[in-house]
């Protein structure tokens, strides 16, 4: 499943997501710091929310074609659509040097875009998104969202109208992860790719910022690991790179969220550590607020389902995690409104 959406699917999506494109208007976005991001947005007729996501540890907005689908279904349904290229990626690289933090800004970045895409028409609720590594953002920004006063981003936005958020096969504890990948055949291939992309990336950035980074430390950047020792853990102050992912990971997070929550995990998900399995459990089983969704299968960020599949979950399409996602942002929103009604002062005659 994970090859097959890695290497095929990439070639398949428009002809299974018949929904058209939205017609997105590019945004510049100040994050966390001032630091600038670039996204897209659009806004349907009397839209009835908002979904603001982001992608994984590599890409860009325009060879992402997973979140492009979220876009286009979630359009389709009557959500305004908010994609963003986090720090680092795409444009936003363009715009500025500052590497990524793995949630530990990208987090306040989600509740500052929801918070100037409110100003651009975008209506609450929000809901913030993501998979895989954008998946671990996510969740710092549903962290985020429970203090968005605090953070006071300009324009302003409430707390209550960021509603929460759900994630697919998402990064919950990068150092376990990591050590497992590079000590399993297949996941060293898979590191190794990420690698590469990742000094392509540091690459990038040195060109486009000239002087920023030094090309002795990118050279010695051969790993995710060396990347984040040569090039990250500095400028945020660590130490060491396991301090930096005890700190950035967002399983400590889970029982502490209080918004509406869904996590989906596939059990054989080749990227991360197999007791993170039974360590997602233990971390949500006293949190009503998560809704977790452990399938035996599904790959990282797989699932896609054949027509039989699609029949037994009445979908119109393969992309059954997206599927989900809607389907559960739907019936949140109606939970919240039934409460809302039953909360209302009572009128007499």
């Amino acid at each position: 499943m994970t090859v097959f959406i890695a290497r095929v699917a990439d070639q398949l999506w428009q002809r299974y997501t018949p929904q058209p494109e939205p017609p997105y208007q590019s945004h510049r976005f100040q994050g966390a710091g001032g630091v600038p991001i670039h996204g897209i947005v659009a806004v349907p007729p009397k839209a009835k929310g908002t979904m603001v996501g982001t992608y994984g540890i590599v890409g860009d907005l325009d060879n992402q074609w997973f979140l492009r689908v979220l876009g286009r279904k979630a359009y389709g349904q009557g959500y305004a659509v908010v994609l963003f290229d986090w720090r680092a990626h795409g444009k936003t690289m363009e715009l500025s040097p500052t590497l990524t933090s793995d949630g530990l800004y990208e987090g306040q970045d989600f509740v500052h875009i929801a918070a100037q895409s409110k100003a651009l028409g975008c209506p609450a609720p929000f809901w913030f998104t993501g998979y895989s590594l954008g998946g671990q953002l996510a969740l710092w920004g549903i962290h985020y969202s429970q203090q968005a006063e605090a953070l006071a981003p300009s324009p302003p936005i409430t707390t209550e109208e960021i509603a929460g958020g759900a994630v697919i096969c998402p990064s919950l504890d990068s150092e376990k992860s990591l050590r497992y990948l590079t000590n399993h055949p297949l996941g060293r291939y898979l590191e190794q790719a990420i690698a590469a992309k990742l000094h392509q990336l540091a690459e990038q950035i040195h060109q486009t910022h000239p002087g920023v980074l030094d090309p002795a430390a990118i050279a010695r950047a051969h790993s995710i690991w060396t990347f984040d020792e040569e090039l990250v853990i500095g400028p945020l102050g660590f130490d060491s790179v396991p301090a930096y992912y005890a700190a950035s990971s967002p399983l400590p997070l889970l029982p502490q969220l209080q918004k509406p929550t869904l996590i989906l995990y596939a059990q054989d998900d080749p990227l991360f550590a197999p007791e993170l399995v039974t360590a997602v459990e233990r971390a949500c089983a006293d949190n009503a607020a998560i809704d977790l969704h452990l399938t035996h299968r599904g790959g990282h960020v797989g699932y896609f389902s054949g027509q039989r599949g699609q029949a037994i979950a009445g979908d119109r399409d393969p992309w059954w995690a997206w599927n989900r996602v809607l389907n559960w942002v739907e019936a949140q929103s109606s939970h919240s409104a039934q409460t809302a009604q039953l909360k209302a002062p009572l009128v007499l005659p």
